[in-house]
């Protein structure tokens, strides 16, 4: 009975033996696997190191782009992938650069060809209505010789207009320091009086003014005329013109005002004030 145990299957012994041999060959795959894991990684890292060694200036070997073994040493191989990415990246700003300056190019230059340069100036107009054209004897320009005329038209088409100027009480007010031509025409119109063969002369004078941060006005510019004319006219027609370059700062104020200021005819085609800047 115990001959047929043992010839029916395996010793102790033998499950033993055979256990063993299988843990040592296992321990030899997981020596094996681990070896060629760990060679793996020792060779990238030296890769690696020899990439930033030639960015460190460690790697001091000499290679020729020329040369098939310097072209397959790794720092070779490391320069020559940044200096392609280094290429891609400026063609590529390059390309959106000059893409977005077209396009501005493009959307700006039709405006400024339609506009042109911003021209800084004004020409104003008498009004027909005498009402409130010019300014009290109280007001504040009490200092400023004649009288200032408040009224002008600055938007009739064809005759006025106003350009980076603006007016205000009858005071064109400055926006752009620099020097400008003033000029104004102011036209007088009465009927002669004639009395024991004498006439009365009256004296029309025009002054242009400007308001700075000074408190008092400054006189520009002053022209007069004599109604001395002929003895056998019954009307006086007289117009007076002056102009010239000035000077001008941000938020100056300009002004015109005139004696004998019931004889003045504000016919917009004859009286008028203006201002434009030279440079």
């Amino acid at each position: 009975m115990a001959m047929m145990e043992v010839q029916g299957g395996p010793s102790l012994g033998q499950t033993c033996v055979l256990i063993v041999i299988f843990t040592v060959l296992l321990q030899s795959l997981c020596v094996a696997v681990t070896y060629v894991y760990f060679t793996n990684e020792l060779k990238q890292d030296k890769y690696s190191k020899s990439g930033i060694a030639c960015f460190l200036k460690e790697d001091d070997s000499y290679w020729d782009p020329n040369d098939e073994e310097s072209m397959n040493s790794p720092c070779w191989q490391v320069k020559w992938q940044l200096r392609q990415l280094v290429r891609k990246m400026i063609l590529r700003t390059s390309e959106e650069t000059i893409s977005t300056v077209q396009e501005k190019q493009q959307n700006i230059s039709p405006l400024v060809r339609e506009r042109g340069p911003q021209r800084v100036a004004a020409h104003i107009t008498g009004t027909r209505g005498r009402s409130n054209t010019l300014s009290s004897p109280n007001s504040k320009n009490e200092k400023a010789l004649g009288r200032k005329i408040n009224s002008w038209e600055s938007s009739r088409s064809g005759h006025s207009f106003l350009s980076n100027l603006h007016l205000r009480n009858g005071e064109l007010v400055i926006h752009e320091k620099g020097f400008y031509y003033i000029y104004s025409q102011t036209y007088f119109r009465f009927q002669e009086e004639i009395k024991e063969n004498t006439k009365n002369d009256k004296q029309m004078v025009q002054y242009i003014y400007k308001y700075t941060s000074y408190p008092d006005p400054i006189l520009l510019m002053k022209s007069a005329r004599n109604s001395c004319w002929s003895k056998d006219a019954e009307y006086g027609l007289y117009s007076i013109y002056q102009g010239g370059i000035f000077e001008l700062k941000e938020n100056d104020r300009i002004f015109v005002s005139v004696t004998n200021e019931h004889l003045i005819d504000m016919d917009h085609e004859a009286s008028f004030f203006g201002a434009f800047l030279v440079g």
